[in-house]
This record gives structure tokens, sequence and C-alpha cells, in this order.
């Protein structure tokens, strides 16, 4: 499995920047809980560095949770290393959308990085979409969180973050799974729904929860 390189964001910072943006979301396709963004925010001197202990990092979904884990602790040390992480809860998910949604939580993400940096900046965005209504220069990336390192450490932070919302939410809600499927529409998340119904948490604009209002 090829790793995410770092060239695309060195080949950047050759061409003038001060520094890169990485944003990537995740709990867009779940049931239940909000869609979780990080956006990080790295200059060129971290580019600099040799991070043995970074070595092997790669788009979250392609880890085990320890390892997931473990990256984020090492990345949350890092100098010249900055994240902010927002969400949009399942009601501003079933108001908005699941995508106008995610991009909210993206705007305000990187406006709460870039406003601490007065320095020439650019966001590299997974996908092929820009984020509109941000006034910075942006560049998509199609399955940027396998190709760049910045969007694979945004991956994993958020990944890590809203997997520990959903195992608290676990406890709050029982009889779900939570803390096993993370809200997607697992074979037993569908079951216990079809059992237990809906709880505060899911989603009601999404097909499998629709169906029991």
């Amino acid at each position: 499995m090829k790793l995410p390189s770092k060239q695309i964001e060195k080949r950047i910072f050759r061409s003038g920047y001060d520094l890169i943006i990485g944003v990537d979301e995740v709990g867009v396709g779940s049931l239940a809980g909000p869609v979780v963004v990080c956006a990080v925010a790295i200059t060129n001197n971290f580019y600099n560095k040799n991070h043995r202990k970074l070595r092997r990092l790669r788009d979250s979904k392609l880890l085990q949770a320890k390892h997931r884990e473990k990256f984020a602790e090492q990345l949350k040390k890092e100098k010249d290393f900055t994240f902010v992480i927002t969400s949009s809860s399942n009601k501003e998910i079933d108001r908005l959308n699941i995508y106008q949604a995610t991009r909210k939580a993206m705007r305000k993400a990187v406006g709460r990085l870039e406003s601490n940096f007065p320095l020439r900046k650019i966001v590299l965005v997974d996908g092929n979409t820009k984020i509109k209504g941000l006034e910075m220069d942006q560049k998509t990336i199609v399955k940027g969180d396998r190709k760049v390192f910045a969007i694979a450490c945004a991956s994993i932070i958020a990944k890590v973050f809203r997997d520990k919302m959903m195992i608290n939410y676990a406890r709050r809600f029982p009889g779900y799974g939570f803390e096993r499927h993370k809200g997607y529409g697992t074979k037993e998340h569908q079951t216990q729904l079809a059992s237990l119904s809906f709880c505060e948490i899911h989603r009601k604009s999404f097909s499998p929860v629709k169906k029991l209002l």
C-alpha cells in the first residue's frame, strides 16, 4: 500500500506559500451522531524534519484503531503542527442535508485555524469540490486522504475524536452498539433500530431511520 506523500506539499511551499491547511471529515455515511471535521495547519518547518514516529501514517480508514490513536497522540506533540476540530450535529444534518452540514463544519474549522496565521496559505481539500464561502486559495485532490500527508493527518485526528464521541454516546443510549459500529448502518445497528426505534442522536433524514418515523 502506497503511503501518503509529502511531495505535493513540498511543491506548494516552493511555489511561495507559507502554510498548508489540510481538511477532512468523518461520519458522512453514519446513521447517527455528528459529522466531524478536522483542519490541520502545517508549516514548512514541519516538512523539513524527519518524523520517524509518523513514518507509516496513512488514511484513517486503512489503520487499526490502536494505530490511529498512537498517530493522533504523536501529532498533538509535534511543533509546527496545529489543528481544530468542529462538527455538525445530527439535527443540523437533518436541517441542512449531510453535504451542507459537512461544508459548514469545514468552513468553521478552517476559519478558526487561518485566523491565527497571518501567512500566505492554501487549503487542501479531499475530493473534487472546493469549500464555498472561504476567501482563501484552495486545491482539491481526489482521494486526497490517501495521497496527501496533511489530509491523512486530518482524517486520523477526526476519526479518533469521533470514535470517542460515539463510545460515550453508547453509554447514554445503550442497546444500539454505537461503541462497535460508531453509528454506521451495519446489520447489527439496523437490527437494533428495528427493535428499539431511533434515539436522540439518529439522523431522521437518512432512509433507514426515516422509515421509522
